[in-house]
């Protein structure tokens, strides 16, 4: 399994034209954080998963790769 977070982010950040500051102020997370899930550098905590898919209204599943539908 091919975990797609960064990829998967990215698009959703793009459907709601959010930056990654913007993101950040919203789930709490610091945006260096959010910048090195986006370049693959860390992945995800399982409570910033939460985080991610509460704000995104998706599920978990979706965000790491294991379903291909929001």
């Amino acid at each position: 399994m091919q975990v797609l977070i960064a990829e998967r982010l990215r698009a959703l950040m793009r459907e709601e034209n959010l930056t990654q500051v913007e993101l950040a102020k919203r789930i709490g997370i610091k945006q260096n954080t959010i910048s090195a899930w986006l370049r693959e550098k860390k992945e995800p905590c399982i409570t910033s998963l939460w985080l991610l898919a509460d704000y995104f209204e998706t599920d978990i599943d979706y965000l790491v790769g294991r379903k291909d539908t929001p």
